[in-house]
Parts: C-alpha cells; sequence; structure tokens
C-alpha cells in the first residue's frame, strides 16, 4: 500500500483540506482586512478540496477493495 502512488495523493489531499483550514481559522480568529477580503474565498477552497479529498479517498477504497 505504501508503493501505491494513490495513497501518496490521498495524503497530500488531506494536508491541502488541513492548511487550507488552517490558514482559514487562523485569519478567522485574528481578524481584520486580510479576514474580511479573503473568508469566503478560503471557505470555498476548503470545500472544493474537501470534496476532492472524499472522492480520492473514495476511489482509493474503492480500487482496493477490488484488487485493481
Amino acid at each position: 500500500m505504501v508503493d501505491d502512488p494513490l495513497y501518496y495523493i490521498v495524503i497530500f489531499s488531506i494536508l491541502v483540506v488541513f492548511v487550507v483550514l488552517m490558514i482559514g481559522l487562523g485569519s478567522f480568529t485574528k481578524g481584520g482586512d486580510f479576514n474580511r477580503k479573503y473568508a469566503n474565498k478560503l471557505m470555498r477552497y476548503r470545500i472544493i478540496a474537501q470534496a476532492v479529498a472524499i472522492g480520492l479517498i473514495l476511489l482509493f477504497v474503492i480500487l482496493r477493495k477490488t484488487g485493481a
């Protein structure tokens, strides 16, 4: 499983979600101009990144279940 490139892509997508979430939370707690300007955009990016990550996780599970 560790040699599977899809595994690393899934891990990378999860890390992207985490980074976008942390940037969003940091800007939300700090407030200010950055938060007012980018809060909605960061939320959209997080939702898109989560959807991609979930899709990749499901693909990984389906491919491993079928033995591909």
